[in-house]
């Protein structure tokens, strides 16, 4: 008797079942050419080429008539007892010489260690058989013999040279969480989503044990469920069983006539979306077998559909525990959802409307500026932050030198600020989007849990490294909030990480390194509530300078009363919650930010409706294969480049130490420009800013253009974290900014002798070092060109001058 979903008893005919399972692996046939796969499958396991035999019961001829779909439930209700059926059928379809011949004269190339055995088996049974027929005038052996015999017969798994795994129906198999499995889902195919924390080492199983008695040899054979058995000890012929009181035991297990098969354990820990407040994650053990075997690694998203069984314990546990069991799950499919970008999912690079939307976004007018809109729409501002923030999902690209050293190509951003300015917005945004983001506060973190911990391996009882944060983010994202917060202690451990990205263990007799290839994104709030100007960096967001050295950009967003800024803020959040939706923010965002010039001119009225397809954010789908498609490229700095950013980083260092100097007066160190100072790794950063810029061009070649912008943003970052006098961000005032670039042209033009013409391309670089962008460039220009000053030429190439300055 078995259940269907309704809890009803019904009978089923398990023969019967297997007839229809028979019929459905000859018959089936798929598209217009008619092909078979599962016949062509059989035939290449037959001929020793094939190794999973992969059941789905969506498929139409199983599923369209009510035989085939009752089928396919009671698949889903008792999983374990219907694969063992299926595999019956399998046998019995290899097993017809009508259906399947046999190609002898491969088999005999192929032959392994079990046909010899097996032909052997056979040949041993004949004799026996006939030699029993004849002692006993034509009668079958009985009593403990006859056992024996039947327990001699060769077991069929065995001989099975594949693994038959289900795959559920669509739709018909909900993906749960942990904590809702319940005990009715016992036996049952289920799909649970969640991620990998820990994965064992692939060992052998042992499916069947072999055994020969070394007095009679007679063989024995035992198939074993779970993880741990019982060896037989006593040979059961008649022969030995007489003798078995004086004599020592004579049965030892044979390891080549056994059956060996992958085995690992892994770990599924409840994603943290899915955690209740107030809870823990739950955590649950997974059993892979066969060529599902190191197809996930920890720090994985991933949906496993299987079977969901008890297990007993045993041994000391079993005393203790009484009627309650423990349990696993026994994978039969593995979906891994965020892949590394390296390793992204075939099927979304063949997506063809994926590919049409990547195409026309790198065709359109500014690609980086709406990838970085796209970057948490619903958040106002922060464009040089989400600018950089695109730049650290992209990256730039590793080094590997001859002698061993690695450079990074990893960005490492940190930023600080005032409460309530949506750090913490930005740091959860970035840990969804990233492949294999990581998500933890250092409140919350200790050192142990953000780079390895020594637990015991329940499979093995051997010690072993468990991957913690930093680990799990390998080839992502890990985003720390309230970085500030860690202790002294566990900060250091992330020194080593955020440079060299390894980690090194040396404890419980374990000396390892562990890869940490992650990109850290942190986020710190000031010592006393808000930022204050008259201290120094590392005294008010309490860090290390060794620390703070290591990141590549470092942004200061404070919360500053702003009438205009506070009114776009304001029409920005009441739009996300009247739209319900990021497109109609980030339009609205993008109009209040063009009649604030802070954006520039867009063009005239009539052009706006053309406009507002390309001002809506993307999809994070689009964004995550624009960056796939962007890190395939690896941009080098031509010949012609390098003198220009050697260049840059002179006049960046000098002009750096004249601040420092007029800051201080001469003597002293500074107060507040302890970050400020351009140093050797801000030129690894300004290389590895531009390279991420040339991926995003879908560029082989570092441009100017690209060091340009890299040296803007570097600006940008530790322009915010000078004084209100120096600071050219939101605070500064437009009037300030425009003098400045002014100022910047107009000395240019009197250094160079007999000129009164400036190129407009020599304008936009000089001014993009300084830290300005393109955009305040020409509101300078037409505004300086409303007073008489200078002029533009038509095809806007040259700035003149039209009166001595």
């Amino acid at each position: 008797m078995a259940e269907d979903g309704d809890g009803n008893n019904k009978k089923a005919d398990f023969e019967k079942d297997r007839d229809m399972f028979k019929k459905f692996f000859i018959d089936y046939s798929e598209g217009i050419e008619g092909l078979k796969p599962y016949y062509l499958k059989l035939r290449s396991i037959k001929d020793r080429e094939g190794g999973a035999l992969v059941l789905q019961l969506n498929l139409s001829h199983l599923s369209s008539t009510p035989e085939g779909s009752e089928l396919a439930e009671r698949v889903e209700a008792n999983t374990k007892r219907y694969v063992e059926i299926a595999c019956e059928a399998v046998d019995l379809i290899l097993a017809d010489e009508e259906l399947l011949p046999t190609n002898v004269e491969l088999l005999r190339e192929r032959e392994d260690v079990i046909d010899i055995l097996q032909r052997q088996r056979v040949e041993t049974e004949d004799r026996n058989r006939q030699r029993d027929l004849e002692e006993n005038g034509g009668e079958e052996a009985g009593g403990l013999e006859g056992e024996a015999r039947q327990r001699q017969a060769f077991p069929s798994a065995l001989s099975r040279r594949y693994e038959l795994r289900v795959i559920p129906r669509t739709g018909s198999v909900e993906s749960f969480s942990l904590r809702h499995i319940r005990s009715d889902s016992i036996g049952k195919l289920v799909s649970v989503k969640g991620m990998i924390t820990r994965a064992s080492d692939v060992k052998p199983h042992c499916e069947v044990c072999a055994y020969s008695c070394d007095r009679c040899g007679f063989e024995i054979f035992q198939q074993t469920a779970g993880k741990s058995f019982t060896p037989i000890r006593k040979c059961p012929t008649e022969a030995c069983s007489a003798q078995a009181a004086s004599m020592e035991e004579t049965v030892y297990p044979q390891t080549r006539g056994s059956k060996f098969t992958k085995y690992q354990e892994i770990k599924l820990q409840e994603l943290p979306n899915q955690v209740p407040i107030g809870h823990i994650p739950r955590c649950m053990n997974v059993h892979v077998t066969g060529e599902l075997t190191r197809t996930t690694s920890p720090g994985d998203t991933v949906t496993i559909s299987g079977v969901f069984l008890p297990t007993k314990f045993e041994g000391f546990k079993a005393l203790r525990a009484g009627l309650t069991a423990d349990t696993f799950l026994y994978a039969y499919q593995i979906v891994v959802h965020k892949k590394s970008y390296d390793e992204r999912d075939e099927e979304d690079s063949k997506n063809a409307e994926l590919a049409s939307k990547v195409e026309q976004v790198a065709f359109s007018s500014d690609p980086i500026g709406r990838l970085a809109r796209s970057i948490a729409p619903e958040i106002f501002g922060h464009a040089d932050v989400k600018r950089a923030l695109l730049l650290q999902l992209v990256g730039g690209c590793e080094k590997k030198l001859a002698d061993g050293m690695k450079i990074r190509g990893d960005l490492n951003i940190c930023l600080m600020g005032d409460p309530g300015v949506a750090k913490s917005q930005l740091l959860k945004y970035i840990s969804g989007v990233a492949p294999r983001g990581v998500y933890t506060t250092g409140k919350g973190s200790s050192g142990v849990g953000l780079t390895a911990a020594i637990t015991k391996d329940v499979t093995t009882g051997d010690m072993a490294l468990e991957g913690g944060a930093l680990v799990l983010a390998d080839k992502g994202v890990c985003c720390i909030d309230e970085f500030d917060k860690m202790d002294e202690n566990d900060r250091t451990a992330i020194h080593e990480v955020m440079e060299q990205q390894t980690v090194s263990i040396a404890k419980a007799g374990i000396t390892a390194t562990l890869n940490a290839r992650a990109a850290v994104l942190a986020a710190a709030n000031p010592l006393y509530g808000r930022y204050n100007r008259r201290k120094s960096l590392s005294e008010n967001i309490n860090l290390p300078n060794s620390l703070l050295s290591r990141f590549d950009l470092m942004f200061l967003i404070l919360d500053i009363a702003d009438a205009d800024h506070d009114i776009a803020l304001a029409r920005h959040v009441t739009s996300v919650h009247k739209a319900n939706g990021a497109t109609a923010a980030a339009s609205a965002a993008k109009k209040a930010a063009i009649k604030q010039g802070m954006e520039g001119e867009e063009g005239d009225d009539d052009d706006e409706e053309a406009e507002d397809d390309e001002e809506k954010p993307l999809k994070p789908e689009v964004v995550r294969e624009y960056i796939s498609r962007a890190r395939q490229h690896v941009p080098a700095v031509p010949p012609e480049v390098a003198p220009y950013i050697v260049e840059a980083y002179v006049t960046l260092r000098s002009q750096d130490q004249n601040i420092l100097s007029d800051r201080t007066g001469g003597s002293g160190g500074p107060q507040n420009s302890d970050q400020t100072v351009m140093t050797a790794r801000q030129l690894l950063s300004i290389l590895r800013l531009s390279q991420a810029l040339a991926r995003l061009r879908f560029s082989d070649f570092v441009a100017t253009e690209d060091v340009d912008e890299a040296i803007r943003l570097t600006h940008m970052s530790k322009a915010t974290l000078l004084d209100d006098q120096t600071a050219n961000s939101r605070g500064g005032g437009a009037e300030d900014v425009t003098s400045r670039i002014f100022g910047i042209i107009r000395d240019y033009n009197n250094s160079v002798k007999n000129r009164s013409a400036v190129e407009l391309s020599v304008c936009e670089a000089m001014i993009l070092r300084k830290g300005f962008t393109v955009d305040q460039l020409n509101t300078c220009l037409e505004e300086y060109e409303s007073l008489n000053i200078l002029q533009v030429n038509d095809g806007r190439t040259r700035v003149e001058f039209l009166m001595d300055n």
